[in-house]
Protein backbone atom coordinates (compact mmCIF):
# COMPACT_ATOMS: atom_id res chain seq x y z
CA UNK A 1 0.00 0.00 0.00
CA UNK A 2 1.46 3.41 -0.84
CA UNK A 3 -0.88 5.38 0.92
CA UNK A 4 -4.23 5.67 2.37
CA UNK A 5 -6.59 8.32 2.36
CA UNK A 6 -9.60 8.57 4.82
CA UNK A 7 -12.72 11.07 4.54
CA UNK A 8 -15.10 10.98 7.28
CA UNK A 9 -19.08 12.56 6.93
CA UNK A 10 -21.98 12.62 8.11
CA UNK A 11 -24.28 11.40 5.46
CA UNK A 12 -24.21 8.99 2.60
CA UNK A 13 -24.82 11.59 -0.23
CA UNK A 14 -21.98 13.74 1.19
CA UNK A 15 -19.90 10.83 1.36
CA UNK A 16 -20.99 9.81 -2.12
CA UNK A 17 -19.89 13.40 -3.04
CA UNK A 18 -16.66 13.31 -1.77
CA UNK A 19 -15.88 9.90 -3.11
CA UNK A 20 -16.97 11.36 -6.83
CA UNK A 21 -14.68 14.52 -6.66
CA UNK A 22 -11.58 12.66 -5.37
CA UNK A 23 -11.81 9.93 -7.98
CA UNK A 24 -12.25 12.60 -10.26
CA UNK A 25 -9.47 14.99 -9.21
CA UNK A 26 -6.75 11.87 -8.87
CA UNK A 27 -5.57 8.71 -9.89
CA UNK A 28 -7.34 6.67 -6.61
CA UNK A 29 -9.12 3.88 -6.04
CA UNK A 30 -11.62 3.68 -3.64
CA UNK A 31 -10.41 0.46 -1.53
CA UNK A 32 -13.22 0.55 1.52
CA UNK A 33 -16.37 2.00 2.96
CA UNK A 34 -17.57 2.18 6.64
CA UNK A 35 -20.99 2.85 7.85
CA UNK A 36 -21.81 3.52 11.66
CA UNK A 37 -24.34 4.87 13.39
CA UNK A 38 -23.54 7.19 16.32
CA UNK A 39 -21.45 10.08 15.00
CA UNK A 40 -23.44 13.18 16.03
CA UNK A 41 -26.71 10.64 16.08
CA UNK A 42 -26.81 10.33 12.39
CA UNK A 43 -24.84 7.66 10.22
CA UNK A 44 -21.38 8.14 9.34
CA UNK A 45 -19.91 7.16 6.20
CA UNK A 46 -15.77 6.89 6.17
CA UNK A 47 -14.27 6.38 2.58
CA UNK A 48 -11.06 5.15 2.07
CA UNK A 49 -8.75 5.42 -1.07
CA UNK A 50 -5.33 3.97 -1.82
CA UNK A 51 -3.14 5.13 -4.45
CA UNK A 52 0.12 7.20 -4.40
CA UNK A 53 1.00 9.55 -1.73
CA UNK A 54 0.46 12.94 -4.13
CA UNK A 55 -2.70 12.02 -5.59
CA UNK A 56 -4.32 10.62 -2.26
CA UNK A 57 -3.36 14.12 -0.40
CA UNK A 58 -5.00 15.59 -3.81
CA UNK A 59 -7.90 13.39 -3.68
CA UNK A 60 -8.61 14.34 -0.43
CA UNK A 61 -8.53 17.78 -0.64
CA UNK A 62 -10.73 17.55 -3.10
CA UNK A 63 -13.39 14.98 -1.69
CA UNK A 64 -13.41 17.39 1.46
CA UNK A 65 -14.00 20.24 -0.45
CA UNK A 66 -16.99 18.72 -2.45
CA UNK A 67 -18.40 17.13 0.62
CA UNK A 68 -18.36 20.54 2.50
CA UNK A 69 -20.85 21.53 -0.17
CA UNK A 70 -23.28 19.15 0.85
CA UNK A 71 -22.93 18.37 4.48
CA UNK A 72 -21.17 18.09 7.10
CA UNK A 73 -16.99 16.39 6.89
CA UNK A 74 -16.15 15.24 10.61
CA UNK A 75 -12.80 14.79 9.43
CA UNK A 76 -9.79 13.50 6.81
CA UNK A 77 -6.88 12.06 6.87
CA UNK A 78 -3.58 10.78 4.62
CA UNK A 79 -1.48 8.10 5.91
CA UNK A 80 1.93 8.02 3.26
CA UNK A 81 2.45 4.53 4.59
CA UNK A 82 0.68 2.46 6.18
CA UNK A 83 2.07 -0.01 8.61
CA UNK A 84 1.65 -3.79 7.18
CA UNK A 85 -0.40 -4.27 11.00
CA UNK A 86 -3.26 -1.00 9.34
CA UNK A 87 -2.75 -2.44 5.96
CA UNK A 88 -3.37 -6.40 6.82
CA UNK A 89 -5.27 -7.12 9.67
CA UNK A 90 -7.99 -3.54 9.96
CA UNK A 91 -8.70 -2.51 6.25
CA UNK A 92 -9.63 -5.76 5.13
CA UNK A 93 -12.84 -5.34 7.48
CA UNK A 94 -14.06 -2.28 5.49
CA UNK A 95 -13.01 -3.54 1.63
CA UNK A 96 -15.57 -2.95 -0.96
CA UNK A 97 -14.70 -6.56 -2.48
CA UNK A 98 -16.24 -8.19 0.67
CA UNK A 99 -19.08 -6.73 0.92
CA UNK A 100 -20.76 -6.98 -2.51
CA UNK A 101 -19.69 -10.69 -2.60
CA UNK A 102 -21.54 -11.19 0.65
CA UNK A 103 -24.52 -9.19 -0.32
CA UNK A 104 -25.01 -8.96 -4.04
CA UNK A 105 -23.81 -12.32 -5.43
CA UNK A 106 -26.96 -14.38 -4.47
CA UNK A 107 -29.05 -11.05 -5.28
CA UNK A 108 -27.20 -11.25 -9.23
CA UNK A 109 -27.85 -15.01 -9.46
CA UNK A 110 -31.49 -14.66 -8.42
CA UNK A 111 -32.01 -11.54 -11.29
CA UNK A 112 -30.45 -13.72 -13.68
CA UNK A 113 -32.07 -16.99 -13.41
CA UNK A 114 -35.41 -15.35 -13.47
CA UNK A 115 -35.35 -13.75 -17.30
CA UNK A 116 -34.19 -17.00 -18.47
CA UNK A 117 -37.01 -19.12 -16.78
CA UNK A 118 -39.30 -16.84 -18.32
CA UNK A 119 -37.54 -16.55 -21.64
CA UNK A 120 -37.40 -20.61 -21.72
CA UNK A 121 -41.31 -20.05 -20.99
CA UNK A 122 -42.21 -17.94 -23.50
CA UNK A 123 -40.00 -19.78 -26.14
CA UNK A 124 -41.91 -23.25 -25.49
CA UNK A 125 -45.34 -20.97 -25.95
CA UNK A 126 -43.93 -19.87 -29.06
CA UNK A 127 -43.60 -23.37 -30.25
CA UNK A 128 -46.44 -24.43 -29.12
CA UNK A 129 -48.82 -21.92 -30.71
CA UNK A 130 -46.64 -22.22 -34.04
CA UNK A 131 -47.39 -26.10 -33.68
CA UNK A 132 -50.86 -25.82 -33.70
CA UNK A 133 -50.75 -22.96 -36.53
CA UNK A 134 -49.00 -25.84 -38.75
CA UNK A 135 -51.33 -27.97 -37.41
CA UNK A 136 -54.36 -25.89 -38.38
CA UNK A 137 -52.75 -24.97 -42.07
CA UNK A 138 -52.63 -28.72 -42.94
Amino acid sequence: MQALGLIETVGYSTAVSAADAAVKAADVEIVGIEKVIGVEGYLGVTIHFNGDVAAVKSAVDAGVSAAERIGKVISAHVIPRAHSEVAGKLLPHFKLEDMHRGTDAEGDKKLEEEPKRKKQTKESNNLKDNDTDKTSEQ
